[in-house]
C-alpha cells in the first residue's frame, strides 16, 4: 500500500474528510473546538471522559462516511517514539474503505524537534511491503494532506526522510529477494548500480 503526502494551507471544507489532530497526554481537547461542529467535540469529549487516557491515539467514528483520528503526544517523546507513533497511526489506518486523511499540523504542541517529519517518516516506512512476486497486487493508495502554516517539515527535512526511506526500502527489497535470484553475483550488480548515487 502506498501513501501519498501533500501540503496545504488550507482545508478543502468538506465535512465528510477525515480529520487528524493532536492532543496533550491528558487528551485535552478544549483547543481542538475550532476544528470540530458542536455535536463532534461533544462525542468525543464524552467518549474520552471514560476512556484509558494511557492509548496513544483513539479514532471515533462521527458517521458512516467521516472518522476523527485524535493522537496524544506523550511529554518528553524521542525521536524513535514520535516514528513509532506515525507506525502505529498507519496500522490503525491500513484498513476499511477510508482512504483519505487530512492532519491538521497547527494541532502540534511538541517540544520535539520536526515532530511531524518524524511522525511522517514512521508512516511512511511502516507502509513498506514487498510484492514484487504476488500474483493479485492491491492498489490501495492512502492520501494524507497535511493542512496549516505551523509544525511543517521543512523542504530540507522531507527530501532527507525521502532519502532515508527510499534507502531503507531498497535494503528491505534486497533482504526479502529469495536466495536462488539474489545470488552473490546478483546482489554485486545491484549495488554497483548505487555508485552512480
Amino acid at each position: 500500500m502506498s501513501v501519498k503526502i501533500n501540503y496545504q494551507n488550507k482545508a478543502n471544507g468538506k465535512s465528510t474528510v477525515n480529520l487528524v489532530l493532536f492532543v496533550n497526554e491528558k487528551y485535552n481537547i478544549s483547543n481542538l473546538k475550532k476544528y470540530l461542529s458542536n455535536s463532534e467535540f461533544s462525542y468525543i469529549n464524552d467518549l474520552l471522559k471514560t476512556s484509558d487516557l494511557k492509548k496513544n491515539l483513539y479514532i471515533f467514528e462521527v458517521s458512516s462516511k467521516k472518522k476523527i483520528v485524535v493522537i496524544s503526544i506523550k511529554n518528553n517523546l524521542m525521536t524513535s517514539d514520535v516514528e513509532n507513533l506515525g507506525a502505529e497511526f498507519h496500522k490503525r489506518i491500513n484498513y476499511g474503505k477510508n482512504t483519505e486523511y487530512q492532519i491538521l499540523s497547527d494541532t502540534i504542541v511538541s517540544k520535539q524537534d520536526d515532530f511531524l517529519g518524524h511522525f511522517l517518516h514512521g508512516l511512511k516506512l511502516k507502509s513498506y511491503e514487498f510484492k514484487k512476486y504476488k500474483t493479485k497486487k492491491e492498489s490501495r493508495a492512502i492520501s494524507i494532506v497535511i493542512i496549516g502554516n505551523k509544525n511543517k517539515p521543512s523542504t530540507q527535512s522531507q527530501l532527507k526522510f525521502k532519502a532515508l526511506e527510499e534507502g531503507t526500502f531498497y535494503a528491505r527489497d534486497l533482504v526479502s529477494e529469495p536466495g536462488n535470484v539474489l545470488h552473490p553475483d546478483e546482489y554485486a550488480k545491484r549495488l554497483s548500480s548505487l555508485r552512480k548515487d
